[in-house]
């Protein structure tokens, strides 16, 4: 079940809690709350990333031999506005 945050749309209309962001499990299908459920605040949804999980460093996914094998090419830049494939 997805976790959202509402925010008070007036800070100064608002309590401590939806001033900052009220957190609620809701599920998908369900509608977006209009008033914080402690002071009856007017509130909006607060769209923001989810954290991702790698089990996987960037350093091992951007490697030469990881490169290769996924059929990347991998560039250097020498100077002067030119570059050498390395992969």
């Amino acid at each position: 079940m997805p976790l959202y945050v509402y925010r008070a749309k007036s800070p100064t209309e608002a309590c401590n809690a939806c001033r900052e962001g009220v957190e609620v499990f809701q599920q998908i299908r369900e509608e977006a709350l209009t008033a914080c459920p402690e002071c009856g605040t007017p509130v909006v949804r607060i769209i923001h990333a989810t954290p991702t999980v790698r089990d996987s460093s960037d350093k091992k996914l951007l490697s030469d031999d990881n490169l290769k094998k996924h059929g990347f090419k991998k560039l250097v830049n020498t100077g002067g506005g030119k570059y050498d494939e390395v992969v």
